[in-house]
């Protein structure tokens, strides 16, 4: 690959180093991700276009985005200086799209996965980045019809946000326990608690649980690499559930379901936001953090697909499982006295049952899958905030 070509990632790197060391600590954005839905049967609904349409006169307008396929729709927070104002921004904009898309004959899912539709109805929506994906993935891409909920912290300085990213890596699993929301797809009980998780990433390259780079230098040799080889020819190819971002200074934290209930994704933007705080604090201070090899994350990932909050996980500081919950509530401690410094104490919650938990136990009972869908789409509700 010529100079010319390798150019404009050089310039993508030297300007995100440089945003990262002219950053700001602990800034934060939430992006939710939502099923377009049919009121009447809760069939996904290929009208992203339609819904894009209407929002352009609206302040929802710059907050509104395609995402992958035309039967889903993503809204954005926007940046806030600090977590006190996210919970409001979240409400807010789940409140401006079903505002925007009632009039239109249309409802709204959270829930990591549809439990009965068929991608192969769905359409990729038109735009260019998009259609490169549908070229370079075809198969993979087609198969990702999921829906997540990501949250970006600012961190300042370079070294000091792949230090936070490393930290962040080997706790994916709590965070993806705790959101876990997707228990049915394609017409089954999967017997998962994250079946988007077992399908986004497994299927995706460079998707999952990241090396750890150990300094900017090393994430740049790495993404540098990519490039040269023409492994990626745009920096969103990298799909991992944290990553640093390359087009803002933020750790981008990727792996929790989306959320039926607006209490619980706030708790889960809050959790992400204190996680992220508590290791930057941790590497200011040189307190220790966990170094644990990729092939021993990806054993508590697969704990947290199949049993989410109901299961165990190892703590390896221990050498030995534990219940999930047990594991969430350590963690809640670790973070507390950072969360009532940044302001997302009030949200930190350990729910009695998750989504995931909460579908599981209808299903049980006899529910069907139509049902309990209903129950969540009627939980994506403009309130709590």
């Amino acid at each position: 690959m010529g100079d010319e070509q390798r150019l404009p990632a050089d310039e993508l790197i030297v300007a995100a180093r440089e945003a990262f060391d002219a950053g700001t600590d602990f800034t934060i954005a939430v992006e939710e991700e939502f099923a377009l839905l049919d009121p009447a049967t809760l069939d996904l609904v290929n009208r992203f276009e339609e819904v894009q349409a209407a929002s352009l006169e609206t302040p929802l307008a710059p907050n509104l985005v395609g995402e992958l396929i035309a039967s889903e729709v993503e809204v954005k927070t926007g940046r806030a200086d600090s977590f006190a104002a996210i919970p409001g921004m979240m409400a807010e904009r789940r409140a401006e799209l079903r505002a925007l898309v009632e009039p239109l004959g249309i409802t709204l899912g959270a829930t990591g996965t549809h439990p009965w539709a068929d991608w192969k109805q769905q359409r990729i929506i038109d735009t260019p980045h998009y259609r490169r994906n549908d070229e370079l993935l075809r198969y993979v891409v087609w198969r990702n019809n999921t829906f997540g909920l990501h949250v970006h912290i600012g961190i300042r300085g370079a070294d000091r946000a792949i230090a936070v990213h490393d930290g962040l890596r080997c706790l994916l699993p709590e965070i993806l326990a705790l959101s876990a929301s997707s228990p049915f797809v394609e017409g089954v009980d999967s017997g998962l608690h994250s079946a988007r998780t077992q399908i986004f990433t497994r299927f995706f390259p460079r998707c999952g649980v990241p090396d750890a780079y150990g300094d900017w230098a090393g994430f740049e040799r790495y993404v540098r690499f990519l490039y040269e080889t023409g492994s990626v020819t745009e920096h969103t190819q990298l799909w991992w559930s944290v990553r640093p971002h390359l087009a803002f200074p933020t750790i981008e934290v990727r792996i929790s379901d989306a959320q039926p209930e607006l209490v619980d994704a706030q708790a889960l933007a809050a959790f992400a936001a204190s996680l992220a705080a508590r290791i930057a604090r941790a590497h200011d201070e040189g307190e220790p953090l966990p170094d644990v090899p990729h092939r021993l994350i990806e054993e508590n990932v697969w704990r947290a697909i199949r049993w989410g909050l109901s299961g165990e996980l190892i703590d390896f500081a221990r050498g030995e499982s534990v219940p999930a919950r047990a594991r969430l509530d350590s963690l809640l401690e670790w973070v507390s006295p950072v969360a009532d410094e940044i302001g997302t104490a009030p949200y930190l919650s350990l729910p009695h049952a998750n989504a995931a938990e909460r579908q599981i136990a209808r299903h049980a009972e006899g529910a069907t899958l139509a049902e309990i869908y209903a129950e969540q789409v009627g939980a994506v509700e403009p309130i709590g905030g």
